[in-house]
């Protein structure tokens, strides 16, 4: 899937890691892309691209669910995929947008 996007975009964005502490900028991404047409936030890709893995994905998925539950609210439809490339564990999220959600800080 990576493959296939070339850049960071309204319906796209990249994150190296899964920020458990301060997990407001992916979370701004998520209820941007739910409110708008959806799309894929893809965990573990720096902004150019470069695949650099999540240590941990079970524990990164069980946060980000827990996370979004949390903290948007209606609580979102959304996909969490592991994926491997170049032998590294990422994490897809896809959302499909068309309901207003808020962000609780």
């Amino acid at each position: 899937m990576i493959d296939k996007l070339i850049a960071e975009a309204t319906e796209c964005d990249f994150k190296v890691a899964v920020e458990i502490n301060k997990p407001k900028s992916w979370l701004k991404s998520v209820s941007a892309f739910a409110n708008g047409v959806g799309d894929t936030l893809i965990f573990g890709v720096d902004d150019s691209k470069n695949i650099i893995g999540l240590k941990d994905t079970q524990k990164n998925a069980e946060a980000i669910s827990r996370l979004i539950k949390e903290r948007i609210t209606p609580y979102p439809d959304f996909t969490l995929m592991p994926e491997q490339k170049d032998g590294k564990d990422l994490l897809i999220l896809t959302r499909f947008g068309g309901t207003q959600y808020a962000l609780l800080l």
